[in-house]
């Protein structure tokens, strides 16, 4: 009698650092790529510091996903407005490295030979559909790739900060405001 079960592959010292290396290697050429198509150029979008306009599609596609069940469906439009310029304002003071990694995961999500692999969105973001945006998010939350459940949790708190950060979500969330004399 033969032994037909399957046993997952161990992570060896030596897979991990394959994994490590071509993680580097990729993630090296997507930012090279990027700023020779110039999807990375460093010119903000009008009105926004630190936003450009190759990361507005996404942007604009991903937040009232994130923010459904927090935002009345007819208030969505000012609360996507509202974080953006919030996600931008928390943009402009980090520090340049970490700022550069943020532009570099949004390049990686603009880009389409690398946001259809990665996300599952192959075609543009303004027609990506509310159930896709859904699916890629928990495709990078769930992923055996600890790059995507980084760039998941990026995401996440980016957004969620520049909205809780707001004035106007407060009420949803129970918190009174700041104490005032």
């Amino acid at each position: 009698m033969s032994d037909t079960t399957l046993e997952a592959p161990r992570l060896s010292r030596r897979n991990l650092l394959k994994v490590g290396l071509f993680g580097s290697a990729f993630l090296a050429t997507v930012g090279v790529t990027a700023s020779l198509s110039g999807c990375s150029t460093s010119v903000p979008a009008g009105g926004f510091a630190v936003l450009r306009q190759s990361d507005m599609p996404f942007l604009r596609a991903l937040v009232p996903v994130m923010l459904e069940g927090a935002v009345p469906a007819g208030k969505m439009a000012a609360a996507v407005d509202g974080t953006l310029q919030s996600l931008d304002y928390a943009l402009h003071r980090l520090s340049p490295e970490m700022l550069k990694l943020t532009l570099q995961l949004f390049d990686v999500l603009a880009l389409p030979i690398t946001r259809g692999p990665l996300t599952g969105i192959w075609g543009s973001w303004d027609k990506a559909g509310t159930q896709d945006i859904r699916e890629f998010l928990s495709r990078w939350e769930h992923s055996s790739i600890g790059l995507l459940k980084m760039g998941h949790a990026s995401l996440l708190q980016l957004v969620m900060m520049a909205w809780y950060g707001r004035p106007e979500s407060w009420a949803h969330c129970g918190y009174p405001g700041p104490p005032t004399v």
